[in-house]
């Protein structure tokens, strides 16, 4: 697949199937998130590779954390099944560290930088993925059952598996109402 064509019809599918990335797929993938910009080689982001039973071990971390912050029923439920959603996920953890000119913002994007970029090697090799946060994302209980460090943070879930026949590609956006000229 042509780069730019990647990039510029990148879209991202809400229910995959298996098969999931595996063998050199999967190193692709892995290997495309390293090679992120990375300010000062801090290298500061980890991964934890979810598929088969550890989905349900997932589920339960979900679905607990959402019944200790007292959600509704239908919430509780809404988050023990959405790590079904694809047959793996793999969570992008910025790894921060204290440095005197490598602030935790620039670490943080590098770790986004890297789930881009794991995402893009995903569609490129014919999966596809979706980039997911929410509540889950910023959860103490969840962080402490993924064994974070305190100032660890999940920058994001990327499921991926195959794309379903019914993924719809997103809207065409009006590239002019994004930018701002400076010439001169």
């Amino acid at each position: 697949m042509d780069a730019i064509d990647l990039l510029i019809n990148r879209h991202s599918c809400n229910q995959l199937s298996a098969p999931a990335p595996a063998g050199e797929a999967l190193d692709n993938i892995i290997n495309a998130g390293l090679r992120a910009p990375d300010h000062g080689g801090l290298t500061p982001w980890r991964f934890i590779i979810t598929e088969g039973e550890g989905l349900k071990t997932l589920s339960r971390y979900f679905q607990d954390a959402a019944f200790n912050l007292g959600k509704a029923e239908k919430d509780v439920l809404k988050a023990s099944n959405a790590p079904f959603r694809a047959p793996q996920i793999i969570t992008v953890i910025a790894r921060i560290e204290d440095h005197p000119k490598i602030p935790e913002s620039e670490q943080l994007m590098s770790a986004g930088c890297v789930v881009m970029a794991m995402q893009m090697a995903a569609q490129a090799q014919g999966f596809n993925g979706i980039w997911r946060t929410g509540w889950f994302a910023y959860d103490n209980y969840i962080k402490q059952k993924l064994e974070l460090e305190a100032k660890d943070e999940i920058v994001g879930f990327l499921y991926l598996g195959t794309p379903d026949v019914s993924c719809k590609k997103i809207r065409q956006l009006d590239t002019n109402s994004f930018i701002t000229r400076m010439d001169s």
